[in-house]
């Protein structure tokens, strides 16, 4: 089951619902619980009429919120009818989907849209469709992107409302991704400012489109009188049209020059960053060329870290590892690092079975690293590899003791 219907069973569990939407229901409820509110899961009317994804509860008990992640699809006279629902039992909601598309039904009744973090970032989920301010400068509705955990706190503060936006206000553009959208939008949650903004706006336009008509009809009254002095004009008319002209010569003239010097900045630029990237290029050289330089003592120093007993521990355990994957290892002899891994032991089992213990400080000359497994003893080491800058998902941490 991937959301939650009418005539839905009374009992939904875990088994019963896709991950993603139970994640986005653990989501919600840190949330509402970070607020300071109280969150349950699943929990019903008597009457059966509704069943919550998840509920908050305010601390003294005397308010509550249903918060529900709506992942099927759904039409809109039945979403506003599950909403009246809750009205009807004197219980907010706030309509939840993490659909990459906003549904149909975004901004018809109290809903966002929500994205989870990306797979390597530890962000929370962002607010990206449903929330919003009032610009009493440009005259419109703008998207507001805010962590779930920062909207959900002010909803059940109370500094979050819905409000309806006015006809002329509803269409909305933003570009995403260097793409330009119009939405359309009938409810926003917002603040009581934008609210506010929004009708004292509309009360201005009305006023100004009543002075501009106003205006046109005093401009209707003297284009009358000054058709009747139109033939007396024509002589001074020609003159400026004249000065005009060559008002215009002498300013395209002056745009050229700029244009021209424009160009030559832009040269020059280029060629200063240029300038820049050979000279970066050149200390990277440099400093590889150092690397290489001292490769053998740096490696030197790396293993030396550790006691003999130490390696022969490491050893053993990749070996138990490999073991458990039914691979049998060849035996390295001298445990000696190879260059072209950093330094690290490559072990053989029918193929390269992995890396043990590469240098980090050489990772940057061995770039075939990045596709190895990689064998550390510990955190501490897979950390160094990692700011060396090898994928932590190529590193194997065997949880040993620290070196000494």
């Amino acid at each position: 089951m991937f959301a939650h219907d009418a005539g839905r069973p009374p009992q939904c569990t875990l088994a019963e619902e896709s991950w993603e939407h139970h994640l986005l229901k653990l989501e919600m409820a840190g949330a509402i619980r970070a607020a300071g509110w109280h969150a349950d899961m699943e929990v019903a009317a008597h009457d059966g009429t509704w069943r919550a994804d998840v509920m908050a509860t305010s601390p003294d008990g005397e308010r509550r919120m249903a918060w529900e992640a709506q992942l099927s699809p759904i039409t809109v006279d039945d979403i506003r009818a599950r909403t009246a629902r809750y009205r009807a039992h004197g219980i907010g909601v706030c309509w939840v989907s993490p659909h990459a598309r906003a549904p149909l039904w975004m901004g018809e009744v109290p809903s966002i849209r929500v994205r989870p973090p990306l797979d390597d970032d530890p962000g929370p989920w962002m607010v990206d469709d449903g929330l919003a301010g009032f610009d009493p400068a440009g005259g419109r509705w703008e998207f507001r992107v805010e962590p779930l955990p920062r909207f959900v706190d002010w909803v059940l503060r109370g500094s979050l409302i819905t409000r309806r936006a006015l006809p002329d206000y509803r269409r909305v553009s933003r570009t995403v991704e260097d793409v330009y959208e119009i939405h359309v939008r009938d409810l926003w949650w917002t603040s009581r400012k934008s609210a506010d903004a929004q009708v004292e706006y509309e009360r201005l336009r009305l006023r100004r489109e009543a002075a501009a008509r106003a205006r046109e009809a005093e401009r209707q009254e003297r284009a009358a009188a000054a058709a009747r002095r139109r033939s007396e004009r024509a002589a001074e008319h020609q003159r400026r049209r004249a000065e005009a002209a060559e008002r215009g010569r002498k300013a395209r003239a002056a745009e050229e020059e700029r244009g021209r010097a424009a160009r030559r900045e832009a040269a020059q630029r280029r060629q200063a960053e240029e300038e820049r990237r050979l000279a970066r290029e050149e200390r990277e050289r440099a400093r590889r060329a150092a690397l290489e330089r001292d490769a053998a003592r740096i490696a030197a120093a790396w293993w030396g870290r550790l006691s003999p007993a130490q390696v022969e521990e490491m050893f053993a355990a990749v070996r138990e590892e490999a073991e458990e994957d039914g691979v049998v290892l060849g035996d390295p002899g001298a445990r000696e690092g190879v260059p072209a891994f950093a330094y690290g032991v490559p072990l053989h089992g029918g193929g390269l079975y992995g890396v043990v213990r590469p240098c980090p400080s050489l990772a940057v000359l061995s770039p075939q690293l990045a596709f190895q497994r990689i064998f550390v003893r510990n955190a501490r080491e897979a950390h160094e590899l990692t700011s060396g800058g090898i994928p932590p998902w190529r590193i194997r941490d065997l949880e040993l003791p620290d070196s000494r």
